[in-house]
């Protein structure tokens, strides 16, 4: 398999444009379960173009964002750089470059399913404060409509390895080890993106399994991704619904 950290080099534009944010409800659901507050300190870990680490950014936290990929890193640090709060970080979850005890709370966003476990949770609880809390979140597409099924189904078709990838192999069981022997809560929210044709290519071609331009399954990808767009649209646009899954507790 390529190497986890550069699996995103070549899609940081589709990545950037149509990857879904996470919901505002996000912030103050913290506030009430781990009395987050302006003062505490974040590490977003994998926190590629810093989409998740804006939210906490805009409440006025101070926000290490640890990445390994170059090209997303880059990408943050533009589009962030009006943010005095943020701190850009070369780093992986299990060598975060940053000191012991440099955060109040770990967050991953998308990212935990690229991680070596056992490695990342000694890496975490280093630099944790004591009492300091770990929060995993995923965007989850739903597939339960007609067109969630269709679309999932293209998947398995024409991606590179996406049943190897897929985050959703991530499972309560593997969560509750990661957090063990420490108890968390599990949140989830409502969250949606809504797509005309070439908007849903991009959200297609910013995922790293599928085939780019220049791969022989490309173009008949996008051929079926037509016709699946062309059946269930409404209106030229098709909604694309998450339940964005929020995990916290102490490590």
């Amino acid at each position: 398999m390529e190497n986890n950290t550069q699996r995103f080099s070549n899609r940081v534009n589709n990545y950037v444009k149509y990857r879904p944010a996470y919901p505002a409800e996000i912030i103050p659901f913290l506030e009430q379960a781990i009395g987050l507050r302006k003062d505490k300190v974040i590490a977003d870990i994998g926190s590629g173009t810093g989409i998740f680490a804006k939210n906490f950014l805009d409440y006025g936290n101070t926000v290490y964002a640890v990445e390994p990929n170059t090209a997303m890193r880059h990408k943050a640090e533009d589009l962030l750089q009006e943010y005095s709060n943020f701190i850009s970080i070369n780093g992986t979850a299990e060598q975060t470059n940053l000191q012991d005890g440099a955060a109040d709370l770990v967050t991953a966003a998308q990212a935990f399913h690229w991680f070596e476990v056992p490695k990342t949770k000694a890496e975490f609880k280093r630099i944790l404060k004591p009492g300091g809390y770990c929060c995993l979140v995923w965007n989850e597409r739903r597939t339960t409509s007609p067109f969630e099924q269709a679309y999932e189904q293209l998947l398995f078709d024409y991606s590179l390895d996406y049943s190897k990838v897929d985050h959703k192999n991530i499972n309560d069981k593997i969560i509750a080890d990661f957090y063990a022997p420490a108890q968390f809560i599990k949140q989830s929210f409502d969250n949606k993106q809504v797509f005309d044709f070439e908007s849903l290519k991009g959200r297609l071609l910013s995922s790293s399994y599928a085939p780019d331009k220049d791969h022989p399954k490309h173009n008949a990808m996008i051929e079926n991704l037509r016709k699946i767009f062309d059946r269930f649209n409404q209106n030229n646009t098709i909604e694309f619904r998450y339940d964005t899954k929020l995990y916290v507790g102490r490590l």
